[in-house]
């Protein structure tokens, strides 16, 4: 028996498909209108000759994956999808997403739909995650949501009554490239001083290798980098929070920075909640607390009383759960379902 045809009189509800592209594996769900995972899995992405197989792959897995099901496109609303790279959300086409090997525009939304059969909404992936929060996670209600993912960049989504916003050129949520030091460490996007650079993984261990250079204390940090061995962002948390003095002065430099960024974003825009993701979120306490405190120091009064630092919740679930909350609109638009 199909999962979707009538069950007596009872006509079971019309699903969501969501995407969440990374650079090395591509996330995808199945997810009713009321944001709940039915199916999810994941395949690896493949990159090789300038990304071309990534979207044939994505056609495939899916339609693999409704055969699997029982499924067939008439049981979808729609697809729902977050990429790296600069997107073109009329045209459904994504460019500059590098680490993709998408150098040129790629048709993405109108191969996908022809194959598939049904309508596709592409958004940015760091926007899908900040939906996917809002709607099931974090955001716990809130129609003011700004949310910063801290991984190996550091990307972000501003959620404002309720809408996603996108700006005149789509670069809305760049919280990553707000600038914590003038003319500091030069960031990829051509500036210096980004955010990026201090609070993202690679961050973290490049204020670890500066501030090592001038401690003459003992620490495990020090051993490991004058060793030249390995230096991880989890590893200096670890030993934050195991007494390591150098990791500690480092985590506090960082959330200084950190926490520093979320008073402007807390003093320009006053979300009820601004939610800390990605890979360096998982040090927990280990960085919420210190970030709330700087945070907290630099915040317009008001703001300070009333926006809350929060940590994600989803996890790696974030995406697809967001990605899949655009296909929404293909239901007659209507709003978001209540959590």
């Amino acid at each position: 028996m199909k999962k979707n045809k009538k069950v007596g009189e009872v006509t079971l509800a019309k699903k969501l498909i969501g995407i969440d592209l990374g650079g090395t594996t591509t996330k995808f769900a199945f997810i009713d209108t009321k944001g709940n995972i039915l199916a999810k899995w994941r395949i690896p992405t493949d990159i090789s000759e300038h990304g071309s197989h990534i979207v044939p792959n994505m056609i495939k897995s899916i339609s693999d994956q409704m055969r699997k099901e029982d499924y067939n496109t008439e049981d979808f609303f729609g697809i729902g999808m977050g990429t790296p790279g600069a997107v073109d959300r009329e045209k459904g086409t994504v460019v500059g997403a590098y680490n993709l090997g998408w150098d040129i525009v790629q048709p993405v939304g109108a191969t996908i739909s022809a194959n598939l059969n049904l309508p596709i909404i592409i958004d940015n992936d760091a926007n899908s995650a900040a939906l996917g929060e809002y709607w099931k996670g974090a955001g716990d209600t809130a129609q003011d949501v700004v949310f910063i993912t801290l991984g190996t960049g550091v990307g972000g989504g501003v959620i404002a009554n309720g809408k996603l916003v996108h700006g005149i050129n789509g670069g809305a949520g760049e919280v990553g490239h707000i600038t914590v030091v003038p003319n500091g460490y030069q960031c990829t996007c051509g500036k210096r001083g980004c955010l990026e650079q201090y609070a993202s993984a690679t961050g973290v261990v490049h204020i670890a290798k500066d501030m090592a250079q001038t401690f003459t204390g003992k620490s495990r940090i020090k051993e490991l980098i004058d060793g030249d061995e390995d230096l991880t962002s989890k590893m200096v948390f670890f030993l934050a929070d195991n007494g390591d003095i150098l990791a500690n002065q480092i985590v506090d430099r960082v959330c200084s920075y950190l926490g520093l960024a979320l008073s402007h974003i807390g003093n320009t825009l006053n979300p009820e909640n601004i939610i800390i993701g990605g890979g360096v979120s998982n040090a927990g306490n280990t960085l919420l607390q210190p970030t709330t405190r700087y945070f907290q120091e630099n915040a317009f009064p008001s703001v300070r009383d009333s926006t809350k630092l929060k940590l994600a919740q989803l996890g790696n679930d974030a995406g697809v759960i967001g990605a899949a909350s655009l296909a929404l609109q293909f239901r007659n638009n209507q709003p978001f379902a209540a959590k």
